[in-house]
């Protein structure tokens, strides 16, 4: 048996027992224990975390513990590229596609809103949402620790918050992505791209009300929906100016 001391920094305190948080601790791993079996076993995600330091080190999740190593674990920087440093991926986690899990439909509708490319089904079961995070490189957002501890899962967020529009503030602010916000872009049904179509071409889908009352529409080429600007949208227009952060 070996021993080695950790320290966590900024939110992934979270996922510590609190006697561990903010402070430096340590603990016994087996002899064969690496870093990432380590982090999992103290309660944090792999997928939360973007550098591993060992000694001063950066190293892979792959690494061996030895007796006496010390453990710095950091979370996502949003402040300045450590790229030259990455060990524990390939890249930073930086994409914004989306894989949502079944408890996360209004967190999933929001993100379409705003033109965040989604993947969502309540009927979704974490082997399914394993596979489609490894076929089409997205980020897994759930509230389930032991999904984002899964092998082949790399890029994932942990939702700390529990309603929709919290969660929505905590992916934005945590990934930085408010100025990647593209309202009305994407099919909330769908998450196909929607595009710009002629009134005379969907005006016999219409009812007669928003014939009179419209000129521009918008639709999409899976579900085939027709969208108009009316009282529907102005209220989600409305949520949208709510929850993007203003410059």
């Amino acid at each position: 048996m070996v021993s080695a001391s950790f320290r966590f920094y900024e939110e992934l305190n979270d996922f510590l027992a609190p006697p561990r948080r903010y402070r430096e601790f340590t603990v016994p791993c087996a002899r064969a224990a690496t870093v990432k079996h380590m982090v999992e076993a103290l309660g944090v995600p792999h997928t939360e975390v973007e550098l591993v330091l060992v000694n001063g080190e950066s190293v892979a999740f792959d690494h061996p513990l030895r007796d006496g190593d010390r453990v710095s674990v950091y979370p996502r920087f949003e402040t300045f590229d450590i790229t030259p440093l990455l060990r524990v991926r390939e890249r930073p986690l930086r994409r914004t596609r989306f894989v949502a899990d079944a408890h996360l439909g209004g967190l999933a509708r929001l993100l379409r809103m705003t033109g965040f490319d989604t993947l969502y089904d309540n009927n979704f079961a974490d082997p399914d949402i394993e596979a489609i995070a490894a076929h089409d490189g997205r980020i897994v957002l759930t509230r389930d620790r032991e999904l984002l501890k899964r092998r082949t899962i790399t890029h994932g967020c942990y939702v700390h918050a529990l309603k929709p529009e919290h969660q929505f503030a905590e992916i934005l602010a945590r990934l930085d992505l408010a100025r990647s916000a593209r309202p009305f872009t994407l099919c909330l049904a769908c998450n196909a791209p929607l595009h710009a179509i002629d009134k005379a071409s969907v005006e016999h889908l219409l009812p007669q009300s928003v014939r009179e009352r419209h000129q521009r529409f918008s639709t999409c080429d899976v579900c085939r929906r027709v969208f108009w600007e009316g009282s529907h949208w102005v209220k989600m227009r409305a949520l949208i100016a709510r929850l993007l952060p203003r410059d």
